[in-house]
């Protein structure tokens, strides 16, 4: 599973990387080193763009920057706060789930990460460790997106805009921390992915996790001060070496 991640750049610098316009206004969040769900996020869509009257184009195609809460909130939900548990979708299933079905044919997006965060129980403990790239490029977590108002409030109540990260197995070194991982993109499958009118069947070629992507990522053991999201800095993203054993004094009256 992914439950939390680095998001580290701009959304400037994110419009440059991903071929985007920066749709963000004044809403994009800081860096964040510990994002954890519901607080806001960065995330590249593709939409038709609409006139004054609120049509669409359909010749024309923009992919932008925009900022969506982590959890998501179906269309039909009755309250924003299913949205705590809705962090992770199943790749396998979300083009048949309720909660995702809709989102996984109309609504798929792109969350820029510097990487993630997964826990290695060990005995009682559980040791976290980064996941990263080695190239400085953002991982390209697959995601879906919604948009909910709530059905108790006014007509013209803002929208809610809210995310969640597909998840796949795990395989090689990551499947030894965790059986799940968020499934990752390579760039060449961004305009596929991202396209608004292809349905989730045009896409079913896309969930399975590209090896080489996955070859070339970094597992990072860090330090259990992530484990509080109190705690964000980039210090949370630094290796973390193993504790120096306790030296042996071995006694003048005892054998060796």
């Amino acid at each position: 599973m992914c439950g939390r991640y680095a998001s580290t750049k701009d959304p400037a610098t994110l419009a440059v990387e991903f071929d985007a316009v920066d749709a963000t206004d004044s809403e994009a969040p800081g860096a964040d080193y510990n994002v954890a769900p519901t607080k806001p996020v960065l995330a590249i869509v593709a939409r038709h763009p609409r006139d004054e009257d609120g049509k669409p184009d359909p010749d024309s195609v923009v992919r932008s920057v925009r900022v969506m809460r982590w959890g998501l909130v179906p269309t039909w939900s009755k309250d924003r706060n299913v949205g705590v548990k809705m962090i992770n979708a199943r790749s396998e299933t979300a083009a048949t789930k309720p909660s995702y079905r809709d989102s996984m044919a109309r609504r798929r997006c792109i969350l820029p990460a510097d990487g993630w965060f997964e826990w290695k129980r060990e005995g009682g403990a559980k040791e976290p460790f980064y996941v990263t790239g080695t190239d400085g490029e953002s991982l390209a977590m697959a995601g879906l997106w919604s948009a909910w108002r709530d059905p108790n409030g006014e007509p013209d109540s803002p929208w809610l805009i809210t995310c969640a990260v597909l998840t796949a197995d795990a395989f090689g070194p990551l499947a030894e921390v965790h059986e799940r991982m968020p499934l990752l993109l390579p760039r060449a499958s961004f305009e596929q992915w991202l396209a608004p009118d292809q349905d989730s069947k045009a896409v079913a070629d896309l969930l399975t996790p590209v090896p080489e992507l996955v070859d070339a990522l970094e597992l990072r053991p860090v330090s259990t001060a992530v484990n509080s999201i109190r705690n964000n800095g980039p210090e949370l993203l630094v290796r973390a070496e193993p504790p120096a054993p306790e030296p042996t004094e071995l006694s003048l009256f005892e054998q060796p």
